[in-house]
């Protein structure tokens, strides 16, 4: 694995830190609630790249305002930059995936968070959900209202091009090409991985800011990441 240069301030227990903050902040939002780290954080094998991934289980007739309420609660932990909700969860009554990235973090470090409704007394420590987590939109219900409606093709291509980087630092060449080419093929642009990482990357980073121009400034920092952190 490639050293990690101080510049990047990939501090493991900065971000650890930081993930404690959300998952406080988020369970101190909604009584009965509880917010558990999940993925590699929870089982004690991240490594400086690894994001944050939360769940939050929340009673279900709290819900809609607790999606609502994510991005005001945890940008008041932090600025948010992004806030970009799934599309497969964005009609369900009682599910919904999140993905934010915050102000003066490391890309690598963006917030994985599904909320999922349960029944009262359904909570338990873990996140595990009780019998309406289903995921699926219910008879006569409202699906609570995303932060982003639409989902931005760019915007995952670039979180693919992040990916891109972490996984070539991880010393997973073909993860990193498959990432890569995905994330080309989602903004319409034709080409295969080069191995010149990069290069590689500052593609998919320029294809996914021609696609979508109001992501250039995303696209820019990814650009800046992959200068800094990968060889030619």
């Amino acid at each position: 694995m490639s050293p990690v240069p101080p510049a990047m301030d990939l501090d493991p227990a900065r971000r650890d830190a930081f993930a404690h903050e959300l998952q406080s902040a988020l369970a101190a939002r909604c009584a009965g609630s509880v917010a558990a780290l999940r993925g590699s954080l929870a089982r004690g094998m991240a490594d400086p790249y690894s994001d944050i991934d939360l769940a939050w289980a929340v009673p279900y007739a709290q819900f809609s305002d607790c999606v609502a309420a994510v991005g005001p609660c945890l940008g008041a932990v932090r600025d948010v930059v992004s806030l970009r909700s799934d599309p497969d969860t964005q009609k369900s009554c009682d599910r919904r995936l999140l993905f934010l990235t915050f102000r003066d973090m490391p890309l690598f470090w963006r917030l994985d968070l599904e909320i999922t409704a349960v029944s009262d007394g359904a909570v338990d420590p873990a996140g595990a959900v009780g019998p309406t987590g289903s995921g699926r939109a219910q008879d006569g219900c409202t699906p609570a209202v995303a932060e982003d409606p639409e989902w931005s093709l760019a915007a995952s291509a670039l979180a693919n091009a992040v990916a891109v980087v972490k996984a070539v630092l991880r010393g997973q060449p073909e993860v990193a090409e498959g990432l890569l080419e995905r994330g080309l093929r989602r903004v319409g642009a034709d080409g295969r991985a080069s191995g010149r990482w990069r290069t590689d990357v500052v593609r998919l980073a320029d294809a996914a800011a021609h696609h979508e121009p109001a992501q250039r400034p995303l696209a820019d920092q990814v650009k800046r990441l992959a200068a800094e952190l990968l060889q030619e």
